[in-house]
């Protein structure tokens, strides 16, 4: 049985069909039981209750043997995954596949990147084989910032080596069922990197509609952040990583994603083609 955490959002709704085509018995902890079933139909265990909770944590890890750590992002994120990897440790798990960020590290100025290098941290303190996977930019992110025909970035010149979420996911499945992945921390990029301007060209070109990058300094991204609603801790978060986009360091391309899954990552284009351009 394979427990998946994060299991209705983008990476990992992905990863349960993938696992439900490789017939896999899945399990999604879950809040919401009923909007879970519509997604996954009856083919998935759902375990209702919450990253907060250690009971219901405890009773989702109950015969499992492989885990899919993805916890929402927030100041409580560190908290949860400690609670659900030494919940790991009491339980029949004998493999974890942690989502993290490609800027993992606990110098950076950037919450996210702290809080996910401290899990890793307590993760391979704890035992448990375990693989961990670093995602730069995904490209469904331009589902929301692309929405008025504009991108509003301070991320400059600089590249960034996008990676479509099917590919993550796809990595995530192989490392979940597939042997040899145990201790490795895969750098899952998209095959090349490309500035701001180029994406907004390549959406273009997907939908015969304009959408342009339109650049701003990074007090800008906190500040429409925050007047959109964003807590004031992810808002500085967004602008700071822009920062690290416009200095080049997301712009690393490797070959992770076909070594592990046997074919290379989509190309921005053909995400705009098959995935944007259907919804804009």
């Amino acid at each position: 049985m394979i427990l998946v955490t994060g299991g209705t959002g983008r990476v990992g709704s992905r990863l349960v069909r993938l696992l439900l085509e490789a017939d896999e018995d899945v399990r999604v902890l879950c809040r919401d039981v009923e909007r879970a079933r519509a997604s996954f139909g009856e083919r998935v265990e759902l375990a209702q209750g919450d990253l907060g909770d250690a009971q219901s944590v405890r009773a989702a890890l109950d015969g499992v043997d492989r885990l899919f750590l993805l916890v929402p992002a927030g100041p409580q994120q560190l908290g949860q995954e400690r609670r659900v990897i030494r919940g790991a440790t009491h339980a029949d798990v004998r493999r974890v596949v942690k989502l993290s960020v490609l800027a993992a590290d606990e110098r950076s100025p950037v919450h996210l990147a702290r809080w996910h290098r401290m899990a890793e941290q307590e993760l391979a303190g704890s035992g448990l084989a375990h693989t961990i996977l670093r995602p730069p930019f995904f490209m469904q992110n331009f589902f929301a910032m692309a929405a008025n025909g504009a991108i509003h970035t301070a991320a400059e010149n600089g590249k960034v080596a996008m990676i479509d979420v099917r590919d993550v996911a796809a990595v995530a499945a192989v490392a979940l069922t597939e042997d040899g992945h145990e201790a490795k921390t895969y750098t899952i990029t998209g095959p090349q990197a490309v500035t701001f301007d180029e994406a907004a060209r390549q959406l273009s070109a997907a939908t015969g509609r304009a959408t342009k990058h339109v650049r701003v300094p990074p007090e800008a991204v906190t500040r429409a952040m925050i007047e959109a609603g964003a807590p004031d801790w992810y808002a500085r978060d967004m602008a700071a990583l822009h920062r690290l986009f416009a200095a080049g360091l997301e712009a690393v391309t490797t070959d992770d994603v076909t070594s592990v899954t046997g074919r290379e990552p989509r190309r921005l284009d053909a995400f705009a083609k098959e995935e944007f351009a259907a919804r804009a």
